[in-house]
């Protein structure tokens, strides 16, 4: 067992990661009625792969040819699981896009689970979500395309976990920003056209750099510190307590109210969360051999 995994650090890593990128995304859909959701998207990784060029300098450690490409079919998924999901915000409930979303990582926690233990977590996990989904929409009828959009993204963020494990540990501190730069260019074609608008605007500028630095920069580097320290499983249930950081960041940004159902529905996440904590004290980090 690695000495970083025998520390808590892994674990804040992720509860960090969450919370930036709950309050950085919350702040984004500031930017959709402007510039819509596509080059919002742009913007957002775009911004984040600049900001981690300066930092990291990836050119000083790059990756050998066999991690470049791990690197880029990470930065791959992160695109498209960025874009696919603001996609779906513009046409179904925010609460309704995250659940959907949250399929992908739970499946991952499914999947890797070599404990019965494992499953209790999930099961308080599954339960929090099904509290935080207002039953009245889940009545009504749902945008089929929007659906749609909200599974993709949960497909890419249950690659994202696999291919943010993999390539973390073959491109080192070069995987993000490249990754990030990977993932404009997925991006680009789809919201180049709508830019313009923030780049004559300086103080919309600085907000969607700063929306940048926190829905992106931040939470996608310290998810692939996670990543190469804790079991797949265990990040993957840490990851239940978005929904309810979510929940918060709308209360505190958009001024959406919390109903006593969602603080049950919060206080079922963090049973799951502390669950998983204590058990990644005692598993062993996920090891992917590059020519796995």
């Amino acid at each position: 067992m690695s000495a970083p995994h025998r520390t808590p650090l892994p674990i804040l890593a992720v509860l960090g990661s969450i919370t930036s990128l709950c309050f950085g995304t919350s702040l984004a859909k500031h930017l959709f009625p402007l510039i819509g959701a596509p080059a919002t998207t742009l913007l957002r990784v775009g911004f984040a792969a600049l900001l981690m060029f300066a930092v990291q300098r990836p050119w000083r450690a790059w990756p050998a040819p066999r991690a470049l490409a791990l690197v880029a079919g990470y930065g791959v998924v992160l695109g498209a699981m960025n874009l696919s999901f603001y996609l779906a915000l513009r046409t179904i409930p925010f609460g309704i896009a995250v659940a959907i979303e949250f399929t992908g990582p739970l499946a991952v926690a499914l999947l890797s689970s070599r404990r019965a233990l494992d499953f209790v977590w999930i099961v308080f996990a599954i339960a929090g979500l099904s509290l935080l989904v207002p039953r009245g929409s889940l009545d009504a009828a749902l945008d089929p395309v929007g659906v749609g959009w909200a599974l993709l993204a949960a497909l890419c963020w249950a690659l994202y976990i696999v291919t943010g494990q993999r390539a973390g540990q073959a491109g080192g501190r070069a995987t993000v920003p490249l990754g990030l730069l990977v993932a404009t260019l997925v991006a680009l074609p789809f919201g180049a056209g709508q830019v313009g608008a923030v780049f004559g605007t300086p103080a919309l500028l600085a907000f969607a750099a700063g929306v940048a630095l926190l829905s992106s920069a931040i939470p996608y580097s310290l998810e692939i510190y996670a990543l190469k320290h804790l079991p797949r499983q265990t990040f993957g249930i840490l990851l239940s307590l978005e929904p309810a950081v979510a929940a918060l960041a709308g209360w505190v940004l958009l001024s959406e109210a919390l109903s006593s159902r969602q603080w049950l529905a919060i206080g079922c996440i963090m049973v799951a969360s502390a669950g998983a904590a204590l058990a990644a004290r005692r598993g062993k980090p996920v090891a992917v051999p590059l020519d796995g």
